[in-house]
Parts: structure tokens; C-alpha cells; sequence
């Protein structure tokens, strides 16, 4: 299982979104990817994509600038 970075930062909705699903198209089950963003809307939109697509959240971590969400790939759906 490998980890991954996706750099979504000074990008605005949908578009984190957009990339995070076609990072996670390129990777297998088990694999982590860590989204690096700086509109807070990710906060909702990434978790939600996540519910409906069968993927995992790890964690979201909030920083003063940025925030930095982990996502475990599961089955592509």
C-alpha cells in the first residue's frame, strides 16, 4: 500500500473535489492519499464524496492556512 499528495491548494470548489477523484482512480485499495487545500468548503464536500464513493476519511487536519485530509481508497464505485 502506498501513499500519495495531492496538491489542491488556491484551488476553489468543485475543483479539489474533481482532483481528488481522479487522484484516487490512479490508486488501489488500501492506499492513502493526503489532499492539501486551502478552501475550507473540503471540509464538507471531500467527506462527502467519500460517503458516496465507498473511500474512507483517516483525518482532517485544520491549519492556519490550509487544511490537510487523509483519504484511505477503498472499492471504486
Amino acid at each position: 500500500m502506498s501513499e500519495q499528495i495531492l496538491d489542491a491548494r488556491n484551488l476553489l470548489c468543485p475543483l479539489p473535489v474533481i482532483r481528488t477523484q481522479n487522484q484516487v482512480e490512479t490508486m488501489s485499495k488500501g492506499d492513502t492519499l493526503c489532499v492539501y487545500c486551502t478552501d475550507h468548503g473540503v471540509i464538507n464536500d471531500i467527506p462527502a464524496w467519500c460517503r458516496i464513493n465507498g473511500h474512507e476519511i483517516l483525518s482532517i487536519d485544520e491549519q492556519e492556512y490550509e487544511i490537510v485530509i487523509r483519504v484511505r481508497v477503498g472499492e471504486c464505485r
